[in-house]
């Protein structure tokens, strides 16, 4: 599929589904196209499928059935990792080595020369204050250090989706704007993101379009104002509540 400037959508999700070895289907022939250069947001509670989908996408979860295509590139592919990059929520970081041969080190991964790939690394490292701690191990960072390392990592390959789940978890105020600002001026220069919140004025406040998740499937899609309409929600809050919040049996 491809957007109207016949540039191949960025992300494109049919008749998606995982089920996994115990009988659990995490995710049940779910669609979603994202086309190139949104800053989109996915939003839903967990246990909704967002880990699950965000494993097809990098290759790291294999699909019972449907498919993943990534810049018109099958998700398997060498061309559609090389385009993903992923910033994921836990902090899963070898701890034995420096944090300046972590990014170096994932630069390997896609393919970098060593000399590209340690020039990636300062790079980085400059870009998000690490410098100074660059022979230090992830364990003796603090969070908000360990965050940035986790962000650093995942923009090494330069990559043209850039997946961010829970990026602002845990973090300071300080660190918040920061990473607000990173995802601005990134999609402005054209990356495609794709944003997993809990933070849903973080959703609002970024987004230009929102996807609703639940027990698999998408609800609901469109920008944050025209949902809140949709559903007569006064606020984004109020919205995920209506749309997303368990049902009592």
């Amino acid at each position: 599929m491809r957007d109207p400037d016949g540039v191949p959508s960025a992300l494109v999700v049919r008749g998606l589904t995982k089920t996994y070895a115990g009988g659990f289907t995490a995710i049940d022939g779910l669609d979603l196209t994202i086309p190139a250069g949104s800053l989109f947001g996915l939003l839903g509670p967990n246990g909704a499928g967002k880990t699950t989908l965000i494993g097809a996408i990098c290759n790291l979860v294999r699909p019972t059935a449907g498919e993943v295509k990534v810049f018109g590139h099958d998700a398997d592919t060498r061309e559609a990792r090389a385009g993903v990059g992923l910033a994921e929520q836990d902090i899963n970081v070898d701890r034995f080595l420096t944090i300046r041969q972590v990014l170096t080190y994932h630069g390997g991964y896609f393919g970098l020369g060593r000399r590209e790939a340690a020039r990636r690394a300062d790079e980085a490292l400059e870009l998000f204050g690490l410098t100074a701690k660059a022979g230090m191990t992830a364990p003796e960072l603090s969070g908000g250090m360990q965050r940035r390392l986790v962000l650093a990592r995942a923009l090494l390959n330069r990559p043209r989706l850039l997946i961010l789940d829970e990026p602002t978890a845990g973090v300071d105020v300080d660190l918040r704007a920061e990473i607000w600002n990173l995802m601005r001026t990134l999609n402005d220069a054209g990356t495609t993101i794709l944003l997993t919140t809990h933070y849903l004025e973080e959703a609002e406040a970024l987004c230009d379009e929102i996807a609703l998740i639940r027990a698999g499937h998408i609800v609901d899609r469109g920008t944050s104002a025209a949902l809140r309409e949709q559903y007569a929600a006064a606020s984004i809050a109020d919205l995920y509540q209506r749309v997303l919040a368990p049902v009592a049996s």
